[in-house]
């Protein structure tokens, strides 16, 4: 077994989920004033809006079809009719789709922290390394969608679940292509960074906002 594949599909994985875990339980005990998005909507909206639809729309689409496509035995799919050649063909549009619509919103965000003055001053080297890694993962695996072509379902999918079920078999990835292994390789890394950084507020989606009961105003009457 190569020792370098070893290492980067087997041991890597790992080191990554335990910082990824470990990190967001001693970041929400130790900061729990600093555990948002820290939004710059108050210095500049008009440009925020665009940007952050697509990055949020596009990067919740992205995350749902990598794991319903790859978290999920072909087998199962097979069973309701969809052989892998149709599922290839749907992950393929719909990753284009989805991924283009991710990486607009995140050069837009990119760009208007760079751009605009006021937004650039509140802009910390973090911020920065955040939209950066997630530039990086959104362009490699956009890259592979549009041009690897790549039949994943016998490689990187069993790969994916062994690393779930702890089961990992890094000789699958030993023949993947290069640009494959960089988007795995840039993604997990970033869950690595991610506790670290204003991501951690995607843990804070507001879901208890739709189940509270009503605030009640009522005019006081005049005497």
């Amino acid at each position: 077994m190569d020792l370098g594949n070893t290492l980067a599909f087997l041991v890597f994985p790992y080191i990554t989920l335990t910082i990824f875990t470990v990190g967001h339980i001693s970041r929400y005990i130790t900061d729990r004033y600093g555990w948002n998005a820290k939004s710059s909507e108050f210095l500049e909206k008009k440009s925020l809006f665009l940007a952050v639809t697509f990055f949020h729309w596009g990067m919740l689409l992205v995350l749902f079809g990598h794991a319903s496509g790859l978290l999920i035995p072909q087998r199962f799919l097979d069973m309701v009719g969809i052989n892998g050649e149709t599922h290839t063909f749907i992950a393929h549009y719909n990753g284009m789709a989805t991924g283009i619509v991710a990486f607009i919103g995140l050069a837009l965000l990119l760009y208007r922290r760079i751009a605009l003055p006021r937004i650039q001053r509140t802009t910390s080297h973090n911020d920065f390394i955040t939209l950066g890694a997630l530039l990086v993962v959104s362009a490699t695996g956009l890259y592979n969608v549009m041009f690897g072509h790549y039949y994943m379902l016998d490689t990187i999918a069993p790969w994916i679940r062994g690393i779930v079920t702890f089961t990992p078999d890094p000789g699958l990835m030993l023949d993947v292509p290069l640009s494959y292994k960089i988007h795995i390789i840039s993604a997990l890394a970033l869950l690595a960074f991610s506790p670290f950084s204003r991501l951690v507020h995607i843990w804070s989606v507001p879901l208890t906002y739709f189940s509270r009961c009503w605030i009640v105003f009522r005019r006081r009457a005049l005497e």
